[in-house]
């Protein structure tokens, strides 16, 4: 398969037959709209003429693209459209960020095509989809607004992994942008509020990706792409300002900038607004339109993150790290994936049992936390050693490192025992809460993880361990937060939304591994 191709588009009704025949050959395409062969069938110049109209009266068309292009294809394809061929009497030769194996066209304009292998330096013939040399592009033209550019236009969001919204938000700016384009970027002091905001890419990333995308559809423009830390970024400040774009749903944030402006002697913005894309997922848990949210949803039970080698680790039984914080789900998450088929080592019923009289942690514990903390039975009363270790982080790590020597070497005692069977489990889950903390991943061959937002577990805490609010943040604070969490897991899970879709979760995951397993083996 070639990874990218362009497509040259003359007649639009024919795109979603065109985006069938090609989506086999390529996981990326270039869409160039071939407006100077709507006005001359001749025309050899891949960029519109000097007397064509402005951009924007291609935006309603380029937003329905994008807009339609998942009933399409599939979510794999990834859609570029190009926006510096529309610009009038632009004749810069196509500078692209991804190298362009292939050219396909909808219609018979040879000449057109010959001039784009030339530029993008593809050796290989155009494929031509139609013989026709027709184009319906000229009868879609947005003639219902003026098409206005500005010099300099602005934007703001989080854009995390750029999506189909976000390909029309970002492409209607670059339309309206004659010669400078502001992006304002949130940083993670925004994005806390957001749904799984943990798995937002850091805001570097996502500038970079910004810039590739922008600078891939349109390289006329100045980017400015800027984090910001308020709702308002540059705006507050710019003199040279003419526009800013929004969606329907922040048309509110665009007309207070304005007032913000205003009051700060500013000369106002032109606010285009732009709809949102609704959503064809309608299940309670996404969102009703298209949106990075849904985008993170989307990763959960997937490996977001390949996992490290560990050729130190036997690769049968292979090990799966489980872990999370307090009340994240985690050991409900280890039954569903025992009822799947792996074989699950709990280590909190294993450190009950390097607690007992006669082991070696129990001598340790009392000796250091006194006499008190110890039942009649003899056993450690846990509900008294708690609020010793979860109010004072000295003793806690104490206890730590009296505990986790004890708790790994039985582990280990108890795989040796598993890898000594006739029939060595093909898969071990190792629930573990401290995992990370201990340092233990190593001993995994990859990570599996359960978050929840903060408040969620709080009052998860609160209800199941009969705890005061106080007492059930500082049990959810000396836990590894969900950032490092993430940070070091393959596969991430939540249980903020009902059972099913957590139980979804797990069996996609599953699903995923045993794939890989079984693709592992028959190439051994």
């Amino acid at each position: 398969m070639a990874s990218t191709g362009l497509l040259v588009v003359s007649n639009i009704k024919q795109l979603g037959k065109s985006l069938r025949a090609i989506e086999k050959y390529v996981n990326s395409l270039y869409i160039h709209l071939n407006v100077a062969g709507s006005t001359s069938t001749s025309s050899l110049s891949p960029w519109a003429p000097a007397t064509a109209p402005p951009p924007p009266v291609w935006g309603r068309l380029i937003s329905q693209v994008y807009a339609n292009s998942s009933s399409y294809v599939g979510k794999q394809l990834d859609l570029r459209i190009l926006v510096s061929p529309l610009r009038p009497g632009a004749s810069d030769a196509l500078r692209l960020c991804k190298p362009v194996d292939l050219i396909f066209s909808d219609a018979h304009y040879p000449d057109l095509c010959d001039r784009l292998r030339a530029d993008l330096k593809i050796s290989k013939p155009t494929i031509f989809l139609e013989e026709d040399a027709t184009s319906d592009l000229s009868s879609q033209k947005d003639t219902t607004e003026t098409p206005k550019t500005y010099p300099s236009v602005v934007l703001g969001g989080t854009f995390d992994r750029i999506h189909v919204g976000h390909k029309i938000f970002l492409t209607q700016a670059v339309l309206r942008s004659r010669k400078r384009l502001v992006v304002g970027v949130t940083t993670a002091a925004m994005t806390k509020g957001k749904t799984l905001p943990d798995l937002i890419l850091p805001v570097e990333e996502r500038i970079e990706r910004l810039r590739e995308f922008l600078t891939d559809i349109d390289n006329t423009l100045h980017y400015e792409i800027v984090p910001i830390d308020d709702p308002f970024g540059p705006t507050q400040t710019d003199p040279d300002l003419d526009m800013i774009v929004v969606s329907a749903e922040t048309l509110r944030g665009g007309q207070k900038v304005n007032e913000i402006r205003k009051a700060r002697q500013l000369r106002n913005l032109e606010i285009f607004v732009i709809d949102i894309v609704e959503s064809n997922v309608h299940d309670g848990i996404h969102e009703a339109k298209v949106s990075s949210s849904n985008t993170r949803i989307d990763l959960l039970g997937t490996r977001w993150k390949r996992p490290e080698l560990r050729p130190q680790l036997p690769a049968r039984p292979y090990i799966i790290g489980l872990t999370g914080g307090i009340a994240s789900g985690k050991s409900k998450m280890a039954e569903r994936l025992g009822n799947l088929g792996a074989h699950v080592i709990d280590c909190d019923k294993v450190a009950h049992d390097v607690y007992e009289p006669g082991q070696v942690c129990h001598g340790r514990i009392v000796e250091y936390f006194g006499a008190d903390i110890v039942s009649p039975d003899g056993r450690i009363d846990r509900s008294k050693l708690g609020p010793l270790v979860f109010s004072d982080p000295n003793k806690l790590q104490a206890l730590n490192n009296i505990v986790w020597p004890e708790l790994i070497a039985e582990v280990n005692r108890r795989l040796d025992v598993l890898r000594s069977q006739t029939e060595v489990p093909r898969v071990v889950v190792l629930e573990a809460a401290i995992l990370l903390r201990a340092g233990w991943e190593t001993n995994c061959h990859e990570v599996w993880s359960m978050i929840v937002p903060p408040d969620e577990a709080v009052r998860r805490i609160i209800e199941r361990n009969k705890l005061s609010e106080d007492e059930a943040k500082k049990r959810l604070a000396s836990q590894v937060p969900n950032s490092e969490i993430v940070e070091k897991s393959h596969v991430i899970f939540s249980s903020q939304w009902d059972y099913d879709f957590t139980k979804l979760q797990a069996e996609r995951a599953w699903k995923m591994l045993t794939k890989d397993l079984d693709s592992h083996q028959s190439s051994l």
